[in-house]
Order: structure tokens, then sequence, then C-alpha cells
């Protein structure tokens, strides 16, 4: 299938393989097994990392960025792109991964993905479409009709009865939003959205293999894993953070505002390291559900993973 939007880089034919499952599951290490055994194989393999976090520059110990080691045996992309004031939208992380995937590819080498943020993955490999936005158009709006929020609901059932029926009556900002696409597009709002469930890739050569670990076993691994950052200066990262205005993404990764509250007195030591462990599970088990809806994934335990992407890249 040619999902592609116009302007979109070529699709290559060949294989591109990706690594996907939680966060602490297990996925770098697998993947630069991986390489290893690909560069034994005598094939060429760059890594893209697909992970809504590690695109920033300064949060490199809190959300696990490969270090200069491993980025020094293969090439890595989407890594430290962009700085924490920065905005990283769906819409430009896809245009971008998709440029470097199809770069990759026409080298001759194997793109292999790796990470763990499910919307940033599907919105990569799959027709997935964004629709634009425009500030001055959704201010109207919302000043429009920030007083009957059910009124604004109701203009939309009329022009968009679908989209209408998956958003509550009383949330104008999602309302807002449907109206603000359908004049800034003239689509409706809820033909961006049919796609979710087909899961069928623009890449033909896709396979995405999926790191397994049981789900006691990944909790244990990552409260660990949290004490291991904090060990390693994580605390430091934060401080040197302060002041700086982090954009709306980047201020959502994990820990950093449990750090941040610490620093300015508002919560104790162990607290915060309390709600950094149990936010770290709830976003894991988020991301297991996410990925179990995928079909095309084949779930393997961490050792098993290199010899499938060897497989993988072998069907060219």
């Amino acid at each position: 299938m040619d999902g592609a939007a116009p302007g979109d880089p070529a699709v290559p034919a060949g294989p591109v393989v990706a690594i996907v499952g939680p966060t602490g599951s297990g996925k770098s290490a697998a993947a630069m097994a991986a390489v290893d055994r690909l560069h034994d194989a005598g094939l060429d393999v760059e890594l893209v990392a697909i992970d809504a976090f590690t695109v920033y520059r300064g949060l490199d110990i809190g959300t696990a960025t490969p270090g200069p080691e491993d980025r020094a045996r293969v090439p890595h992309h989407l890594v430290d792109a962009l700085d924490p004031e920065q905005d990283c939208t769906v819409r430009w992380f896809q245009q971008r991964a998709r440029a470097v995937i199809a770069d990759i590819a026409g080298r001759g080498a194997v793109p292999l993905l790796v990470g763990g943020s499910g919307l940033y993955y599907r919105a990569v490999v799959d027709p997935m479409l964004f629709p634009p936005t425009e500030p001055t158009v959704r201010e109207r709006l919302e000043r429009e009709w920030r007083h009957d929020p059910a009124a604004a609901h109701q203009h939309l059932h009329t022009i968009d009865p679908e989209a209408a029926g998956r958003i509550d009556p009383l949330n104008l900002r999602r309302t807002v939003r449907a109206l603000e696409v359908i004049e800034l597009t003239g689509q409706p709002f809820s033909s961006f959205h049919r796609v979710w469930g087909d899961h069928e890739s623009i890449y033909p050569g896709l396979t995405v293999i999926g790191v397994d670990l049981d789900r006691r076993d990944l909790a244990a691994r990552l409260e660990r894993r949290t004490h291991d950052m904090l060990d390693h200066g994580w605390l430091e990262e934060a401080r040197a953070l302060r002041g700086r205005t982090l954009s709306d993404t980047a201020s959502q990764a994990i820990g950093y505002a449990e750090l941040f509250a610490h620093l300015d007195g508002t919560l104790s030591w162990d607290d915060a390291v309390e709600r950094i462990v149990i936010r770290t599970r709830q976003f894991a088990s988020k991301q297991r559900r996410w990925f179990r809806k995928d079909p095309r994934i084949t779930w393997l335990s961490a050792d098993d993973v290199p010899a499938a992407v060897e497989a993988a890249a072998r069907l060219v």
C-alpha cells in the first residue's frame, strides 16, 4: 500500500525493521546486539530512535538516551535533535523520520527503528495524516464558543456527527480542535482518524519485533533503573534544566517535574522517587497495552531479538 502523503520521500521497497516495547524492557540492548550481529553478517544498519523524548538534548539521563559508546558503534538518528524549548509535534517527527529512513535505505543500509512511543511509531510506519493547526483560528473559535460549549458541540454535530460522537459535549478544547481542522482543511475531523485500526504500513518490507518481559520482572527492573539513573546524575541534569522553558512535549518526560518539585522544596526526596517509580510503571503499562493492539508485532524475549532482526534484514 502506498500510504505516503504527497511530498513524502520515496518509500523503500527493502526491509525496514522495528524493535518496540515498553520502557525498560531492554529494547536498546537488544538493538545493539542486533547491530553487532548484522555487522558480523556484512550488513550495514543505522538506528532511528522512535521516541518522543530522546529527541531532546539535555534530557539524556532521564530518558535513557543512547550514550556516546553506542552512538560511535552505529549511526543513531533523531537523538538529541531538538532543544528542550522546541516542541516536537507528531507531524514534524513523522516527516523527519520518514526522510531519514528513505536516506538510510537509499544508501543500501537497513533502517532499524527502536523505541517505545506508540503514537510516533504508528505515525512513521503507517499512512497517518495529521491535520494542521493555526493558533489564530483556534483562538477565534475559543472566543466564539467559550460561553456555550454545548452549543459548540451541537454545531460540530451538525457538520461532523462522527467526530461529535467521540467528544464530550462539555469538552470545549476538543470540540474547538475539531472545528479548527474542519475550517482549515475543508474535511471532516473524523476523516483523519479512520486509519488507526487498519495496521497497514506504508513500508512493504516492514517487520516489527516486540521485546517481551514479564510484568513483575519489568516492574522490578523499572524501579532499579530509576535508582540507577538517580545515582548517575539525574538530579544534576534536572538542576541544569531549571529556569528553562520546556516545551509542552519535553515537559511530559517522566521524572523531571518531580525532581523540579524536590529542588523547589515542595516535594521530599523519598516522595519524588516514589512518584517517579509509580509514573514509570504506569507509563510502561500504557505502552504495553498500546503495542498489544498491533497484530503485526512478533513478541520475543530480548535474547531472541538479534536473530529475528537479522532474518528480517535479509528479506531483500
